[in-house]
């Protein structure tokens, strides 16, 4: 009965996941999209005419090339070189490989946390419950990307410019990590309480089973419908979070740009002459963005009975 309620419950997601997303063609464009976006980054050293990383393949005489259809462009470099000579098409590869990388690494961590807190707060209830929302309610209370600018900041003085570059990656993913599990917390608290309250749930522990088993093995499963979605556009929200901190100065360092230090490295070129620099990673970042942000809002309604309809 209790394994019997699992599987159920997954079979129908499934079913109803794959039945919506055949009927939207404009869902399986942007699923198409984005997989092009994790494709190209993740085969950025294979498809990358160059290696933005490797100094001898870099020329300062390359520096500010237009793109290839712009008046002056070399038709080496598609989208042109950026101020140190860098081709604008490579760089922005390995910048979206980074961006993807710190986005998903910082969400897993974030749901790892937020997970194991709301299944204990939901579960347990009273003073364990009490402890742990207050503690969620606390940091939901201050300004995400302010307490990411001041960890970034303490970390960067602490460890020095040259240790920070090597390690930013890393940094980052716990930055932005350990600031945004509040928000898988809470949902998950909210539907241990409905599902503890189940038959199956009492089934299992008048076979015996233990707290642990019941949390992760039987309650967690039944709970996967919010926290696909608040997954999604939570991997938005950190991308985000590191172009912002990028741009600030305090992301990845101009060295092994993502995209918002690609931005950043633009910027003050935007008005003049050479606003690819800053334009073309910008327009790669937004729509990064809004492909992902469309995919979570499409996987909210599918996994609404509001507004789903078989």
């Amino acid at each position: 009965m209790v394994e019997s309620a699992v599987v159920g419950n997954k079979g129908v997601l499934r079913a109803q996941l794959i039945d919506g997303f055949k009927r939207d063609k404009f869902i399986i464009f942007c699923f198409s999209l984005l997989l092009v976006y994790l494709l190209a980054s993740l085969f950025a050293p294979v498809i990358a005419p160059f290696n933005p990383y490797d100094l001898s393949q870099v020329d300062i005489l390359d520096a500010e090339l237009p793109p290839l259809w712009e008046e002056g462009g070399d038709p080496r470099f598609l989208l042109g070189t950026d101020a140190q000579g860098r081709d604008m098409f490579s760089t922005i590869l390995y910048g979206t490989r980074i961006s993807l990388l710190i986005g998903v690494g910082a969400v897993l961590l974030q749901t790892l946390l937020g997970v194991a807190i709301g299944l204990t707060a939901g579960y347990f209830g009273g003073k364990v419950d009490s402890l742990l929302m207050r503690i969620a309610d606390i940091q939901l209370s201050f300004s995400t990307l302010m307490v990411a600018i001041i960890a970034a900041a303490v970390f960067r003085a602490a460890f020095g410019e040259e240790l920070y570059g090597e390690l930013a990656v890393v940094i980052l993913i716990l930055v932005i990590g350990t600031v945004e599990w509040p928000q898988f917390a809470r949902t998950v608290r909210a539907s241990v309480l409905a599902e503890k309250q189940k038959e199956y749930v009492e089934a299992a522990r008048v076979m015996g089973f233990g707290s642990s088993r019941i949390m992760w093995r039987h309650i967690l499963p039944n709970t996967l419908s919010p926290l696909l979605v608040i997954f999604t556009l939570q991997i938005a929200n950190a991308i985000i979070a590191e172009a912002s901190l990028s741009f600030l100065g305090l992301g990845m360092p101009v060295s092994e740009p993502s995209l918002g230090a690609l931005i950043s490295s633009g910027f003050e070129y935007i008005f003049s002459e050479s606003w690819w620099i800053a334009v073309i990673p910008g327009v790669v970042l937004v729509l990064l963005i809004l492909v992902i942000n469309l995919l979570g809002d499409w996987l909210r309604d599918m996994l609404n009975p509001k507004f789903y309809r078989m």
